[in-house]
């Protein structure tokens, strides 16, 4: 009888951002916008699509993180950095997205649903 092994948990949280970015291939420089982003890698989307097991450059606000290419698609792809993200500008983005949202999903719902909904509101 075989199993087939769990996945390993993930090391870090992953954040939603919205970070325009430039991506060095081996060739050119494309422009993405990482959409997913911990200390330990991103989602990139739009015109980003790199073989994967290949190395590339991210370029944002004058720094330069390096990253592996692990999974790619046809609009988007992910990549793990081999340098824990922990400080520089992409790290500052992703603390001030994380500090912007509640620790709490329902907190988030809560606080954008309207005061008074249905007919019980229209007293």
């Amino acid at each position: 009888m075989t199993t087939t092994p769990s996945p390993r948990p993930r090391q870090h949280v992953r954040t939603s951002v919205s970070i325009d970015v430039t991506v060095n291939g081996v060739l050119n420089y494309i422009e993405g916008r990482i959409t997913d982003l911990s200390e330990g890698g991103a989602r990139i989307e739009g015109g980003v699509i790199l073989p994967v097991r290949s190395r590339c450059e991210i370029q944002y606000a004058g720094q330069t993180t390096y990253a592996i290419v692990m999974w790619a698609e046809v609009d988007r792809m992910g990549v793990r950095f081999p340098y824990e993200l922990n400080d520089g500008p992409l790290y500052n983005a992703l603390e001030r997205a994380r500090s912007a949202w509640p620790s709490e999903p329902a907190q988030v719902f809560r606080s954008m649903r309207p005061a008074s909904f249905g007919r019980r509101g229209l007293s």
